[in-house]
């Protein structure tokens, strides 16, 4: 099975060098999106075996997850691992994704942010907390940490799912994909990590306001355009508590 990572990287100089090497210790294949970085980004991964992809300009974390995901395609890939690149995410917990997927490889597995949650500020905990139900709901199936960046999508998936990827999907496309995925039939399977945040971190490019809003609009309109689609709100509560 060959498995490649997909590191996007905005401005993270000061953390991409060591993701990466420890990422590489992990998985022979890393394929880095600078997504148009004026840091000097790009120059911290200088004689490492990565395959680098610049984008022009930022466009965003969904174009820049997609660009990396065709590259992996193209090469063959059984699978993709994504993984932020400002040190949120430990690499040495990809073969606990792997080791999962293989136990279910028709899930995408997500490193779902359970462990020491007491240490995310209390603003993002809740938010991930209201944007699980609304994704779950979407989706038709239960989501742990909809929000976690750190995840394994099958190559099958990545193939067919159609979501938005242009630079106006910025965040909402990973909530989009884990919603079009469980329309499809396609499942979540949940490894808890730890919840990480680094000292001297830099600020995150979430923007509050304007990020939530596109998300929510998406949502809003998957539910909208199906009625609502109470069954699949029926469903992901259901499920939700037997798994739990």
């Amino acid at each position: 099975m060959k498995i490649v990572a997909v590191i996007p990287a905005y401005n993270e100089a000061r953390t991409i060098r060591d993701v990466v090497l420890r990422t590489l210790d992990q998985l022979s294949e890393v394929i880095v999106v600078d997504d148009g970085s004026s840091d000097g980004t790009a120059a911290e991964l200088a004689a490492l075996r990565v395959t680098l992809i610049s984008n022009p300009e930022n466009l965003g974390k969904g174009a820049s997850l997609w660009r990396g995901f065709a590259v992996a395609l193209a090469e063959g890939a059984d699978a993709v691992v994504t993984l932020d690149a400002d040190a949120q995410h430990q690499p040495e917990d990809i073969p606990r994704l792997v080791e999962a997927w293989r136990a279910q490889p028709g899930r995408i597995v997500i490193g779902a942010r359970v462990l020491d949650r007491d240490k995310a500020p209390p603003l993002r905990a809740f938010a991930n907390r209201f944007a699980n139900f609304w994704v779950a709901w979407a989706a038709g199936c239960p989501v742990t940490d909809s929000q976690s960046g750190f995840r394994l999508y099958p190559a099958a998936l990545l193939k067919t799912v159609r979501v938005a990827h242009g630079p106006g999907a910025r965040f909402a496309f990973e909530s989009e994909i884990l919603i079009e995925a469980g329309r499809a039939g396609v499942r979540s399977a949940a490894v808890p990590i730890a919840t990480i945040y680094p000292p001297r971190a830099r600020a995150s490019y979430y923007r509050a306001a304007a990020d939530t809003a596109r998300i929510v609009r998406m949502i809003a309109w998957k539910l909208v355009s199906r009625g609502l689609d109470l069954p699949a709100l029926v469903r992901s509560l259901i499920t939700a508590k037997s798994e739990a």
